[in-house]
């Protein structure tokens, strides 16, 4: 295996990139800026030394402590669980979410060997045990391995004195539901709320 060769291959592994996408990108390094290959290169060997995970939260910092666990200004009573930090960035895009996040870094999967200690879900019941925390969050994926951790997390803290939610889903806004499965039209049936306007 050559050396474009062995970049296409690597490039792929990448979630989403197949063999076709991956052979584009290799092909424009090639043809592209020496300057941005360098850069490229440097800050993917950067990741691995500056970023870690927060010891509060479990967020990607490169700090001891994230931005958003550092943070004064936020509400100490609500805590959001997701399954990866990439999904601390969505909600925080919203702008709607002014509480904190427990990032998992993964769901339940026993046929992948994933279970409740790799997740550590002990930090997380020590976390609102030593916390102010008054609801709990669960925002794991609409999965069946997402809705089994949120239903094992909900398990572990059903004698805690707080409220556990689940985030609703079911359809896209400006979907169609035409097009939507089974699933998500059930789940959006069962995540109804009062239609109401805004000025009651």
């Amino acid at each position: 295996m050559n050396t474009l060769e062995n970049l296409i291959s690597l490039l792929s592994r990448l979630p989403g990139v197949g063999k076709k996408s991956a052979s584009r990108m290799a092909y424009s390094f090639l043809k592209g800026d020496e300057e941005y290959n360098l850069k490229l290169g440097q800050s993917i060997m950067e990741l691995k030394q500056r970023i870690h995970k927060c010891h509060i939260c479990g967020n990607f910092t490169e700090n001891d402590i994230c931005d958003i666990c550092a943070a004064t200004d936020r509400d100490i009573t609500f805590l959001c669980v997701v399954e990866e930090s990439q999904d601390v960035q969505m909600i925080e895009s919203t702008g709607d979410f002014k509480g904190f996040y427990h990032v998992l870094h993964g769901v339940l999967s026993p046929l992948d060997g994933v279970g409740p200690t790799e997740l550590g879900f002990d930090k997380l019941v020590d976390r609102i045990d030593h916390s102010s925390v008054k609801e709990l969050i669960l925002a794991t994926n609409p999965t069946l391995e997402g809705d089994s951790t949120a239903l094992y997390i909900r398990h572990i803290l059903k004698d805690h004195d707080l409220v556990i939610t689940r985030i609703a889903s079911g359809l896209p806004v400006g979907g169609d539901m035409e097009y939507a499965d089974k699933m998500s039209i059930s789940r959006a049936l069962k995540g109804r709320m009062k239609f109401s306007s805004d000025d009651e």
